[in-house]
């Protein structure tokens, strides 16, 4: 059966004429002649029957179902070239996939595992990019996301399917210096948390994302702290991990955010009484679409991780 897909020569003139807007840089670009350009745009708008460009003014302008068109192609031409890329580099063996994903998670969580996962998968290749906010995954070359948010937003993320991870439980973190002092302790003595009413007098850590934060987790464990909303706010649990190392005061984060630092000593539970978080960590994949043997391998391993994450942390 023919099918109705135009040649790609035609695709790539379109798309660069599209970037540029102009014949002249596309065949700059393409090492062509504007004629060959021309005459490969006329040829794509022949092949669809769709008018792509308008003569204007100024020079040449895409009507709007070339800008939508244009979107769309160049998605598919920078897929074809990472395929084209990943199959040459791994030749024939494997594959990759290019994750879209929130920061920290991805930094403090993710990548420090990535070495079990080429340990159990040799010839899979993650690339990763920072992504925090939905889009559509049929106008970018991402193939899964690891997102953070609310069990609401990701049922109102259009077009995916998601596996939950795990819940974003945070404790009280800080420094092993400053719950010394806030109990007059040497360092060289075993240590144990706090009671909840000792935190109300230590300088607490904010989150600029969660700005009732600590005021939830007094409210949890029936403190009226006077002063829950006291402190400098950071925006990113990165930042606040650091400031909490350096003594600055009490952070509320995900223990698996900081399994480094609490293993090597820089930080310390402040006081063993979790708050179950509003959001959680999803990983997301087009729906409708069969996945690819790389992602389902992915997939299970990340699930696999999480759960033994979580068992840990709990």
């Amino acid at each position: 059966m023919r099918r109705s897909i135009p040649s790609t020569q035609a695709l790539a003139c379109f798309e660069a004429a599209a970037r540029h807007e102009s014949y002249t840089r596309a065949a700059q670009e393409l090492a062509l002649t504007q004629g060959a350009v021309s005459r490969q745009v006329i040829a794509l708008e022949a092949f669809v029957g769709v008018e792509l460009f308008r003569r204007t003014r100024h020079g040449m302008a895409l009507t709007p179902a070339g800008e939508a068109y244009a979107r769309k192609v160049r998605s598919w031409l920078l897929g074809m070239e990472r395929d084209t890329l990943d199959l040459m580099a791994h030749q024939g063996a494997g594959g990759t996939i290019k994750l879209a994903a929130v920061p920290t998670f991805a930094t403090r969580w993710l990548m420090p595992r990535l070495p079990q996962l080429a340990k159990t998968y040799p010839d899979i290749t993650v690339h990763i990019d920072v992504q925090t906010r939905p889009f559509l995954f049929a106008d970018t070359g991402f193939d899964a996301a690891l997102y953070a948010g609310t069990p609401d937003q990701v049922h109102n993320w259009p077009g995916i399917e998601a596996l939950h991870l795990m819940d974003e439980d945070v404790v009280p973190v800080c420094s092993p210096q400053l719950l010394a002092r806030a109990v007059q302790r040497d360092l060289g003595r075993a240590w144990q948390p706090l009671a909840p009413q000792a935190l109300a007098d230590l300088p607490l850590l904010q989150q600029s994302t969660r700005p009732q934060g600590w005021v939830q987790w007094f409210q949890s464990v029936g403190v009226d702290a006077q002063r829950a909303m006291d402190g400098p706010r950071y925006e990113l649990f990165s930042m606040l991990a650091v400031a909490a190392t350096q003594g600055m005061g009490v952070a509320l984060i995900p223990p698996m955010l900081v399994e480094a630092e609490l293993a090597r000593g820089e930080l310390v539970v402040a006081c063993a009484q979790p708050l179950r978080g509003e959001r959680g960590y999803y990983l997301i994949t087009p729906a409708q679409t069969m996945p690819s043997t790389v992602v389902t391998a992915f997939s299970t391993w990340l699930h696999r991780m999480a759960q033994h994450s979580s068992g840990v942390a709990g």
